[in-house]
């Protein structure tokens, strides 16, 4: 879905209440869209290590406006399954593809034994 609106108005098909009962958890969900404005976007939330941050940042559970809880894991793991073909991907599962580079480890380690080839990488 490509905007928290959307996923707001699914919130409220699944779980009741009103959308802007929902609107900040898809907001902050989505955040990352200011920096990176393509599905890439969402390898920095939209993974079961982000919604247990939203966890984290939100609290257990919203409260809808007509008094009922909902559990903010059960609304933003439906958000992630929209945007992620059905599935929650781990944090592991977004990085497997990203090359290694010597500036990630400050020239330790991996950067050390690729030499010179870590140097042409850089831009």
């Amino acid at each position: 879905m490509p905007h928290p609106l959307f996923h707001a108005e699914s919130s409220v098909r699944r779980f009741g209440g009103r959308i802007d009962d929902y609107l900040p958890l898809h907001t902050w969900m989505d955040a990352s869209k200011a920096s990176f404005a393509d599905f890439r976007h969402r390898a920095l939330r939209h993974h079961s290590f982000g919604i247990f941050e939203a966890e984290h940042h939100f609290g257990v559970a919203i409260t809808l406006a007509d008094g009922r809880r909902i559990p903010v894991r059960l609304i933003l793991e439906l958000h992630v399954k929209e945007d992620c073909g059905g599935v929650i991907p781990t944090v592991a599962d977004w990085l497997a593809g990203l090359p290694r580079r010597g500036w990630m480890s400050r020239g330790y380690g991996e950067a050390k034994r690729l030499g010179s080839e870590t140097r042409r990488s850089r831009p």
